[in-house]
This record gives C-alpha cells, sequence and structure tokens, in this order.
C-alpha cells in the first residue's frame, strides 16, 4: 500500500510535479507552471508594460506639477520686475529670469496670439495653469485606472 503522500500526489493536478509540491505546496499556490523550469522568471515579469506605463504617467503627471510651480515662478518674477522690487541688473535675477522665459513662453505665446488684447493685463498662465489642471484630470480619471 502507498503512503499517504504519494497517493495525494497522484490525486492532485501537478501530475510529473515532485511529491513534496503536491504535499506541501497545494495549498500554498505552488502550480505546475511555477514547476517547470524557467517559467518562474516569465510569470514573474508577465504584468510589467501595466506597471511602466503607471511609471511613465506618473512621471507626466510631475512634469506637469513642476511646468505649474515654473509658471506660477515666472509671473511672480515679472511682478516683481515691474513694481521695481527686484533688479534686473543683478546677475542672478537676469539669468532666473531668462532661464523662466525660455521655458514658460514656448507654452504660453500661443495662448496670448488667441486672446483679446485686455488692456495690459496677462491671463495666459492662468489658462494655461487651468489646462495643466484638466490634462491632470483627464490622465487621473481616465487613463490611469485603465492601465492594468
Amino acid at each position: 500500500m502507498a503512503p499517504k503522500g504519494r497517493e495525494k500526489a497522484r490525486k492532485t493536478r501537478l501530475r510529473g510535479a515532485p511529491v513534496w509540491a503536491a504535499i506541501y505546496g497545494g495549498g500554498l499556490g505552488v502550480s505546475r507552471q511555477s514547476l517547470v523550469p524557467g517559467a518562474v522568471a516569465r510569470y514573474m515579469f508577465a504584468n510589467t508594460t501595466g506597471l511602466s506605463m503607471r511609471a511613465i504617467l506618473d512621471v507626466i503627471l510631475l512634469v506637469l506639477q513642476l511646468y505649474v510651480w515654473l509658471l506660477i515662478a515666472a509671473a511672480v518674477l515679472s511682478w516683481l520686475i515691474a513694481f521695481n522690487v527686484v533688479n534686473t541688473r543683478n546677475q542672478f535675477v537676469a539669468s532666473v529670469g531668462e532661464f523662466l522665459y525660455r521655458i514658460t513662453e514656448p507654452a504660453l505665446r500661443p495662448i496670448r496670439n488667441m486672446m483679446p488684447n485686455l488692456g495690459g493685463i496677462d491671463i495666459s498662465p492662468v489658462i494655461l495653469i487651468l489646462i495643466i489642471f484638466l490634462i491632470e484630470r483627464i490622465i487621473l480619471y481616465y487613463i490611469y485606472p485603465n492601465v492594468l
């Protein structure tokens, strides 16, 4: 008569698997595919496309948030320069102002071209920030949950 462990191994769906896998691993989620050499690596990385896509979306959201802060800094610096609070002859202020201008102007220029003349009031940064918030919400509510 065969021992109980060997009889249990014959009755399980893990035919061809070692006896210890059928006895001890039956309730632990050990399947036949995980006992095949080389199958562990294939199944371990099976769902990495969703994780990499979520990582890319997280980076996009981070860049959008950073760009919002750069827009706010550019607007505040332009106010400080307009009211003569900071001096643009200072090398550091000039370099920071030039950097913020070069970063934000390509996105603000098309909005300024579409806006009517408001008499010296520039609301293009506010409109661009609202557009960025809309893009972030679309990513968070519609794209991010559907990535598996």
